[in-house]
């Protein structure tokens, strides 16, 4: 012992601590050391945060003096808060300690065990030195020991509300309460500590609540709701508030269940995750249990498809990153809100984002995992939803795939076999429909059977699995005509709605699908009984679902099969009247999403067509309104383009409408039809490509209140079909009224300003006739019900030339015969007499071109050499009508009848409102002229033979090309994606010699080779280069359209002339370079002659330039290497 400690100083270090715990299970702010310097004055530590591992470092001082007091009193202290402290916080420790034995240590640090607290026991890490003098320059202030009411209540508070946790004595818990009432009442709103009284109060409060002992949660959420308004980010006690509300609402929900409760708590923790430290207390316990417990409860609240929901399901999944146990449920929970979105608005993006998810889900839970079943089903489901959306077969096998696996995990005595029996008859079904299998649709039926055999009377889901058997039985019968199957099938159908409750919210589904049946055998039987009662049960079904529920329009659509099936049978006109009115209304329905409606619009125009009923152009212009609306969701030219292909049965709609429109003798709609339900990827693209940034440009409040509007009626539309109550579905109706009413009020406005009169509306005729300004415009029409021409001039009615001669049979017999005859072309000698070729060249004159040649002479009295753009769909696409040619002699033997080039320049257009932006365009031209050849002969290994002409056909072009163009060359290596996109953006004029690849199932993959990469369709019209005129694409392949959508024309001309270019001379077919010089040598000195003259660069030369080289090539090129160049544009 070194001596008496008397009259010496003693230098306390206050190194740190471990396992503390608060009594009240509150959660601390920090922990801080309290010492008594004397009877008047304390020492305070600093506030120190609580590690993960309940440890505290300080690494604070103080000197004392041994006179003050016998011993040394340390208090250890919970701070409730880092700002302002409220009282002295509550007690977790105290320790007394003779002087003596703290110097035994002989200055060295120890460890002080302490008593337990919560069966735990604190420890301190001390050091004690003596020093022979004070200097006071301790690293903590000291506080004076005065009295205060306001804390003396508050510690008041904190020691019963301590006794209270312990005991559970309710009387403690009043009198803890009391205090702190009492504080509050002190300390009003413009107090400093009125946040830290209100939440003392709420914190007593609510571990009443979760004791029971208090009843009104309410109220305690609303004290923690206005503390949290005081303490707003960067507020030091800001993270404790959130964490305090979020507890509250936790448990409201874990006693009320209230979704809105659990989903606010999430965002809370989402909130509060990222201003906790790693490492920290705080965090340790808000992303553990706290957070799990929100998660669990989020993930057994009802899916919401609304734009809230699903931002809230993306936070309970980021508060599960890669690793923690429960994040494939939340995966999985997003991934079945997407799909819900995706049912009621049909955006892909959201399906595909549901699939990615899906895999993830799949890919986390493997072989063994307990839940593995269940989201094998739920990914299942989310591909069979997409194949029945797009229609790829792979997304159906590989749905079949992962429910035979589900179906393995659950063996013969397994819960839910009879879930995944069921699943798999399903998508089995769908295979069936698809490929017409008859062993798809027999193993259906018997999986089902199966399933049903599993519930018996009396279980859940039986009365689903009647249902879905009577649905594959139904489905048998409409390939097999099996009366058998039919019959069992209602009779299934009936046990089913027998089953189902009366209140049933899905009770609709089961009335319709009986009266489908029932329509099925009156068709069959004329049983006037069946249809009769197929009738009531739809009105049944209407009756039982509000009027915004998305599935009116399922039960509006059977209405109208059961009043089609009575006139098919009967021919009473009204109920043929009645079939169209309800298919009007289910086209009509706005809450069901644009798939379901399309398609119901669809089967409108089928029995307009097959009736000539007088709804016919109303069913048309219905459908391209709602496939517009549709295709204007997708968020990429790809989507789009996805969106559209999957609709494969309406592919002849635009050409259909225009004969419906021909044969109504209304030929401006024709016209207007053809051009809105054709082209929709270019004429989107453009006319819809960003539409509210040009609002947001000329009136940022109208675009504003636009989106919003929109928004309301979207959520609006969300949130009623899952309303049962009456009442609140009648309000839910009048809202969305008037939403929609608001909605129409700002289109209107919008409408009404100077350049913005066709705002979302399609281009109306007038509008389609500035692309005839230049020359009449030929759109060739390829439908079913007739072929025909319109001529559209700049003025005037549109002029109809019917094509009697030939069908629509015939043309697909022609196209065909060209592509044989092509190929066989290409094997030939150049100098052998393309026979073939030519006898298709008179048809093409004979049967198609001649009669719209005689209109333009005799009737329009165009002038010989006058511009014509055609402007061909569907079949027409894929024959070159340029190259129509009578190859005979004329009557009086003076000479060659002239063929369609002889008389008139001809170009193509994809659309007219294609022409009519190009047109647009030149008038802004801005930059000299510079001219780029970009050739690439030497392609990647795999990508194409060599092209030996390329390096002389640049040469030739360079010498061509006047010097005062800018020209410049880029090739061989340089000739890379990048160097040709950017030569693209940078000048005006291109020619380009290299390999052309036109892809017919993806076509914006279709490319041009370079030496690395390939230059897709797409990376062109990503790119606007509204500068550009002008481009020769001298490969294959370049103006070839798509197979998948054919009245789309996407090809990589196109593509160019969507992204700027004006002017565009592409290839139908494959090019031979050899020979292709002869053209390119031939065209440039036609397009370039008058430049020795004084004149300048025209693109608008291209055509008339293609015109006298083809025809100046005649003796070196052969008939179809004539026939490949076309030009596209102005």
């Amino acid at each position: 012992m070194p001596g008496s400690s008397e009259s010496r100083y003693i230098r306390l270090e206050v190194i740190s601590g471990k396992n503390f715990q608060v009594p009240s299970w509150r959660i601390p702010a920090g922990i801080y050391i309290s010492v008594n310097v004397d009877s008047r004055r304390r020492w305070k530590s600093a506030i120190s945060f609580v590690s993960s591992d309940e440890s505290v470092v300080w690494g604070n001082s103080v000197t004392l003096s041994s006179h003050s007091s016998p011993t040394l009193s340390v208090e250890i202290r919970a701070s409730l808060e880092l700002g302002r402290m409220l009282g002295s916080g509550e007690v977790v420790g105290r320790l007394r300690m003779p002087w003596n034995e703290l110097l035994s240590h002989r200055h060295e640090p120890f460890d002080i065990s302490l008593p337990p607290v919560r069966g735990v026991h604190p420890s301190l890490k001390l050091k004690a030195t003596i020093v022979h003098a004070c200097n006071y320059q301790d690293d903590a202030l000291f506080d004076s020991l005065v009295d205060c009411k306001i804390a003396r209540d508050t510690d008041a508070g904190h020691a019963q509300f301590v006794k209270y946790v312990r005991r559970k004595t309710v009387s403690h818990l009043k009198r803890a309460v009391e205090h702190f009432q009492s504080v509050l009442d002190q300390c009003p709103v413009s107090h400093p500590d009125h946040a830290t009284a209100l939440t003392n109060l709420a914190l007593a409060r609510l571990q009443g609540y979760i004791q029971n002992d208090v009843q009104d949660i309410d109220a305690t959420t609303s004290l923690f709701r206005e503390a949290l308004a005081l303490r707003p980010q960067p507020h030091p006690d800001h993270p404790l508030s959130l964490f305090n509300l979020a507890l509250a609402l936790t448990w409201r929900h874990f006693k009320k269940v209230t979704a809105a409760d659990i989903f606010e708590a999430a965002q809370l923790y989402h909130e509060l995750l990222p201003l906790c430290p790693e490492g920290t207390y705080l965090r340790s316990i808000a992303a553990g249990n706290c957070v799990d417990y929100v998660i669990s409860g989020c993930n057994y609240i009802p899916i919401d498809a609304s734009d809230e929901g699903i931002h809230l399901r993306r936070v309970v999944l980021e508060l599960c990153p890669l690793g923690h146990r429960l994040r494939h449920r939340a995966l999985d929970e997003l991934a079945q809100a997407l799909n819900t979105c995706f049912d009621q608005h049909g955006s892909i993006d959201d399906l595909d984002m549901s699939i990615q998810l899906g895999r993830e889900v799949v890919s986390l839970c493997a072989e063994g995992h307990a839940g593995r079943d269940t989201y094998l089903n739920n990914f299942a489901d989310s591909l069979t939803l997409r194949f029945q959306h797009q229609g790829n077969p792979d997304d159906l096998d590989e749905a079949i795939s992962l429910h035979e696996e589900a179906l393995r995990l659950r063996p013969v005595g397994h819960e839910y076999r009879n879930h995944s029996l069921d699943n798999l008859g399903s998508v089995l079904v769908d295979r069936f429909n698809k490929r017409g299998d008859i062993d798809d649709i027999t193993r259906a039926i018997s999986l089902r059977r199966e399933a049903l055999m599993l519930c018996p009377p009396g279980h859940p889901r039986r009365e689903t699995t009647l249902n879905n058997l009577a649905l594959a039985l139904k489905t048998r019968c409409n390939e097999s005509h099996v009366s058998e199957d039919l019959n069992e099938a209602i009779d299934l159908y009936r046990e089913s709605l027998q089953l189902k409750q009366l209140d049933h919210p899905e009770r609709h589904r089961n009335l319709f699908n009986l009266s489908s049946a029932l329509c099925s055998r009156f068709t069959e039987t004329q049983k006037n009984e069946d249809v009769e009662e197929a009738i009531t049960l739809c009105q049944q079904s209407l009756a039982a679902v509000s009027s915004l529920h998305p599935d009116r329009c399922l039960s509006y659509r059977w209405l109208q099969e059961a009043y089609l099936s009575r006139y098919r049978i009967l021919h009473q006109l009204a109920d043929l009247t009645l079939a169209v009115e309800n298919f009007r209304l289910a086209s009509g329905h706005a809450t069901q999403g644009f798939p379901d409606r399309i398609k119901a619009v669809w089967y409108w125009v089928a029995a307009a067509e097959a009736y000539n009923h007088a709804s016919g152009l109303e069913a048309y212009t219905t459908f391209f309104n709602l496939f517009d609306g549709y295709l204007a969701t997708r968020s990429s030219t790809i989507s789009r383009r996805e969106a559209a292909a999957a609709f494969c049965y309406a592919r002849s709609l635009p050409v259909d409408a225009a004969s419906c429109a021909i044969r109504h003798v209304n030929l401006q709609r024709a016209v207007e039809l053809v051009e809105q339900g054709r082209g929709q990827q270019w004429s989107l693209a453009s006319r819809l490509r960003t539409p509210v940034e040009d609002l947001e440009s000329a009136n940022p409040t109208l675009a504003c209140n636009y989106l919003e509007s929109s928004k309301l009626i979207s959520n609006a539309a969300q949130s009623s079909a899952t309303i049962t109550d009456r009442a609140a579905a009648d309000r839910a109706a009048t809202e969305y009224r008037t939403l929609t009413r608001q909605w129409e009020d700002v289109v209107a406005e919008i409408r009404d300003l100077p350049a913005f009169s066709r705002f979302l509306l399609p281009p109306s005729y007038e509008d389609l006739q500035a692309a005839a300004r230049q020359g009449p415009v030929i759109i060739l029409i390829a439908s079913q019900y007739s072929c025909s021409a319109i001529i559209v001039t700049t003025s005037g009615d549109p002029h109809y030339v019917p094509l009697p001669s030939i069908a629509f049979a015939d043309l697909k017999i022609l196209k065909d015969r060209f592509a044989r005859e092509i190929r066989d072309s290409s094997q030939m000698n150049p100098r052998e007499s393309r026979t073939d070729l030519i006898v298709l060249s008179r048809i093409i004159w004979d049967q198609i071109m001649l009669p719209i040649v005689d209109v333009l002479e005799h009737v329009l009295k165009l002038q010989r050499r006058s511009r014509i753009w055609l402007c061909p769909t569907a079949a027409f696409t894929s024959i070159p009508l340029h190259a129509a040619h009578p190859f005979q002699t004329k009557a009086d033997r003076s000479g060659k009848e002239p063929c369609l080039e002889d008389i008139y320049i001809c170009s193509y257009t994809p659309t007219l409102s294609a022409l009519i932006r190009s047109r647009q365009l030149m008038k802004k031209r801005s930059v000299l002229p510079s001219f780029v050849a970009i050739g690439q002969g030497q392609p990647g290994a795999g990508k194409g033979k060599a092209l030996l002409a390329v390096d002389s056909e640049l040469e030739l072009v360079h010498k061509l090309v006047p010097a005062t163009a800018n020209r410049t060359t880029i090739s061989g290596d340089e000739a890379t994606r990048a160097g040709a996109l950017e030569a693209l953006q940078q000048n005006t004029w291109v020619h380009l010699a290299c390999h052309g690849k036109q892809d017919p199932k993806q076509p914006y993959d279709s490319h041009f080779v370079m030496r690395d990469e390939h230059l897709t369709l797409l990376d062109i019209m990503e790119r606007h280069i509204p500068q550009a005129e002008f481009a020769f694409l001298s490969a294959c392949h370049t103006a070839v359209g798509d197979e998948e959508t054919p009245d789309e024309v996407i090809h990589l001309a196109a593509g160019l002339q969507f992204s700027g270019f004006k002017s565009v001379i592409g290839t139908l077919w494959e090019v031979d370079d050899s020979v292709a010089k002869h053209v390119v040598e031939a065209f440039y000195g036609y397009m370039f002659g008058d430049l020795k003259k004084g004149g300048v660069m025209d693109c608008t030369r291209a055509a008339w330039a293609l015109n006298c080289a083809t025809h100046a090539v005649k003796t070196k090129v052969p008939l179809e290497q004539r026939m490949v160049f076309v030009h596209i544009g102005v």
